[in-house]
């Protein structure tokens, strides 16, 4: 396997930095974003069973309340990837970075399901917002340092995760009220963004070079393979968004954790997923952009089914830890095939997979919560199962719409293994 496989070409922006050191801090400017994102939201991960708990919501009335998470996230995507190519990623990276460290504060206002749904609307919105304009870096800072990086911000999204899943678990665990933990990170976390994000490439040229390169192509214009990315980061991101909401619950719930050890499923998940993505672009390298989607869809589903059907919360910390290794790449991978489609944009096909794949935000945490109110919460996340299969068969799809030089997943010859 040739190293052209995964490697971008070089192409030149604009940066904060001359040379070398601007190229570098704009690496670490979009470190620090990804960071950042993953602290937020393990942050309020790891208080969603303590905040159902205060407000005596049933799973029904919290997969409701968490459904303003995912309508503000899929409302705000599309306006926000319009802002990037008015204004920049990078400007627009910076105050979405503020906004949604400043969305924590909406929670603890909230005092019964009406109100959390109002918070999390805010919260989804700046999320959706932030998570576009800090990819739109991603790979545009991917292709400044012409070689593979995307693994490693997303690694950082998850380290994210650890530490502030972690956090969250620690304080819960001694009676720490979640008002005040979500107030305190809240201006911790904005300190910290502001710090950062004046280190990121200045892209507005080129991103408004690429809009209108793609030609403002209609959804009926897409090429199927986008589409078919677009359906494996639906069942990614619909699976990763209910196991962050979900995973505490269930431990808590349903196999009896402490206070303390719920919120550790999601820490132990994050975990996983950040030691596979800082490795990621080794393993792609090794065996394949579609193989290493095809066995991350495969394991993450033998992680799940694991963890459903044990009775020890200890033994399911394992099933989520397979879990996390098995969708650490996905994503990744996905956005990146996105923008190697010929047909259109780089920028344009990032967007896209973007935008469509979020829509399992929009249905995953409440269709779980649905589903348990119906069945049970094990039954529910079966759900997971069956989406993690889909995602690894889904790749044959885009490689049978695409083939040849054009296939997404090869390294321009051809190569899908």
């Amino acid at each position: 396997m040739s190293q052209t496989l995964i490697r971008p070409k070089l192409e030149r922006l604009d940066l904060p930095g001359p040379g070398l050191t601007g190229r570098r801090r704009a690496f670490w400017g979009v470190m620090a974003c990804f960071l950042v994102h993953g602290l937020v939201v393990s942050t309020w991960v790891s208080r969603i069973a303590s905040v159902k708990s205060a407000l005596h919501l049933g799973d029904g009335a919290l997969g409701l309340a968490l459904l303003g998470t995912a309508i503000g996230s899929v409302t705000a995507i599309p306006l926000c990837g319009a802002m990037v190519v008015r204004r920049g990623s990078r400007n627009t990276a910076r105050w979405t970075a503020a906004g949604f460290c400043l969305s924590l504060l909406a929670i603890p206002l909230a005092h019964d399901t009406a109100t959390l749904f109002a918070a999390l609307l805010c919260y989804g919105a700046m999320a959706g917002a932030n998570d576009v304009a800090m990819n739109a870096q991603a790979v545009a800072t991917e292709k400044l340092m012409g070689t593979p990086t995307i693994s490693r911000f997303h690694a950082m999204f998850s380290i994210g995760g650890i530490a502030g899943a972690s956090a969250g678990a620690f304080l819960a665990g001694r009676g720490v009220p979640s008002s005040a933990h979500l107030a305190w990170a809240a201006m911790l976390f904005l300190v910290f963004a502001l710090t950062a994000t004046p280190l990121l490439a200045d892209t507005h040229a080129r991103s408004t070079a690429a809009s209108q390169r793609s030609g403002g192509r209609g959804l009926r214009r897409l090429p199927v393979a986008l589409f078919a990315l677009s359906a494996i980061g639906f069942c990614i991101f619909l699976s990763e968004g209910a196991i962050a909401d979900w995973t505490g619950v269930y431990l808590k719930q349903v196999l009896g954790a402490g206070a303390g050890l719920a919120p550790i499923g999601y820490a132990v998940f994050s975990a996983a997923m950040a030691i596979f993505r800082l490795t990621g672009d080794a393993i792609t390298l090794r065996i394949g952009r579609a193989a290493t989607i095809r066995y991350g869809g495969t394991l993450a589903a033998a992680g799940l089914s694991f963890a459903l059907l044990v009775h020890s919360p200890y033994w399911a910390l394992a099933g989520f830890a397979a879990a996390g290794a098995g969708f650490s790449s996905i994503i990744p991978l996905v956005f990146a095939a996105g923008g190697r489609i010929p047909e259109i944009s780089e920028g344009a096909g990032v967007a896209t997979v973007s935008g469509l794949g979020y829509l399992g935000f929009l249905v995953g945490p409440p269709a779980i919560g649905f589903l348990s109110e119906l069945t049970s919460l094990r039954v529910g996340l079966c759900l997971l199962v069956a989406l993690s299969v889909a995602a690894a068969a889904l790749v044959s799809v885009v490689i049978r719409t695409t083939g040849g030089k054009s296939n997404p997943f090869g390294d321009g010859a051809g190569s899908a293994q």
